[in-house]
């Protein structure tokens, strides 16, 4: 499912015109990545949870030369499903 369904479905289920849909997705969006970034967690329960993670600085390998180098430290996201997405995801 791309944006576009994803906002075409959402309208039909909520009763929004479309272009309130697509505004709603966007302003989601927005609040989830404002949220991370700050290093909060954002849990919808039952469906996902999505939190920053820490990456320790670690030493690599360049695989084209074999040649060692370091890698900074940084931050990731994490997302986690719920129990009514591995429910939906195993088909019950």
């Amino acid at each position: 499912m791309n944006r576009s369904e994803l906002v075409t479905a959402v309208a039909q289920r909520a009763g929004l015109t479309q272009s309130d849909a697509d505004s709603l997705l966007s302003a989601f969006g927005d609040v989830l990545v404002e949220a991370v970034a700050q290093g909060e967690t954002v849990k919808l329960p039952g469906l996902l949870t999505v939190e920053r993670v820490e990456r320790a600085a670690r030493t690599g390998r360049n695989p084209r030369t074999g040649e060692t180098m370091e890698i900074a430290a940084s931050f990731g996201a994490k997302l986690t499903a719920g129990s009514k997405l591995k429910a939906a995801a195993n088909g019950s």
